[in-house]
């Protein structure tokens, strides 16, 4: 909420440095200016049939909750959203050269087409997720639509070009399907978890965070077990072949087990937080390149 309000930042495309730069009602303001958005959202779920969330959205008196100007959360939200833009930019160059390309790669400007439409629709829903204060589920689609974003990327650089293949038997094909489903479980769970953690930080300090949370950190943190166990079995398969990218996947998931164990251990340190999240979309993107290297088949799919 370092924005309150969306794409600019309180009014201005250059955000404030010092609380003297805002208006005295700027909470005021800015609460009404969501409250607007947030009514148009409300009408959105219910056309879409999302009666009951609609209405928990109306009911929620935190949503109308104006938080106080924070410099350095101020700058990381706009910083955010300028990485956003950049991501955007690009992506649109790409819809540029498949434009170029597309009477022998149609695969490719379709495949720019389709992620220009999610990037759109993530940094629209990016402001929903402004609008509402946070709120936690928003929170969630904002993060699965990044996820998603990031595998379609991948998809497409592997498919744009000759990749290396990795040949093993069809055994460790499975093993990584495996791997990526409960990864996904995973991090579901994880998100359950941190919503938790959204509503119990604004009812006491960090060292009770993981006994309020109770289950939902305990079914974490069990799961994490099966994750790791997969995960040697996958490296376990391929080590004759010495596989940079399969040992890759291996270490990215004992660093994101490893930031998940400081956080409980530690009273959920604020910097780990960022890091463990990233690790587990990191550790996404390198199952799903080796998925796609292990379905080459000995052969190039895909030519220049």
């Amino acid at each position: 909420m370092g924005c309150p309000d969306w794409p600019r930042c309180f009014g201005s495309w250059v955000p404030p440095t010092r609380v003297e730069q805002l208006p005295a009602d700027y909470k005021t303001t800015y609460a009404a200016l969501r409250e607007k958005k947030n009514q148009k959202f409300v009408s959105y779920l219910r056309a879409a049939g999302f009666s009951e969330t609609a209405a928990q959205l109306e009911r929620d008196p935190s949503i109308r909750v104006e938080e106080d100007f924070n410099a350095t959360k101020t700058w990381i939200e706009y910083l955010n959203r300028l990485v956003g833009v950049a991501i955007g930019l690009f992506i649109i160059i790409l819809v540029w050269r498949g434009w170029q390309v597309r009477r022998h790669k149609s695969w490719l400007f379709y495949g720019a087409i389709t992620l220009l439409l999610l990037t759109l629709m993530q940094g629209w829903f990016g402001s929903i997720v402004v609008s509402t204060n946070l709120t936690t589920w928003t929170v969630t689609v904002h993060m699965f639509l990044a996820v998603l974003i990031v595998g379609f990327l991948i998809h497409l650089w592997h498919a744009s070009g000759p990749q290396t293949p990795i040949q093993p038997g069809p055994a460790v094909r499975w093993v990584v399907v495996v791997c990526m489903i409960l990864m996904a479980v995973q991090i579901f769970l994880g998100t359950a978890v941190r919503e938790m953690v959204d509503v119990v930080s604004r009812e006491a300090d960090r060292s009770s965070w993981i006994e309020r949370i109770g289950r939902p950190f305990i079914v974490h943190r069990g799961f994490s077990w099966l994750v790791l166990g997969a995960h040697l079995a996958l490296l376990a398969m391929l080590w004759r072949a010495k596989n940079a990218l399969a040992r890759a996947v291996f270490v990215v998931t004992l660093a994101s087990i490893l930031t998940g164990a400081g956080m409980a251990y530690f009273e959920v340190p604020s910097a780990l937080q960022p890091l463990h999240l990233l690790l587990a979309t990191v550790l996404i993107g390198l199952q799903y390149v080796l998925y796609l290297r292990l379905n080459i088949q000995g052969k190039e799919v895909f030519t220049n």
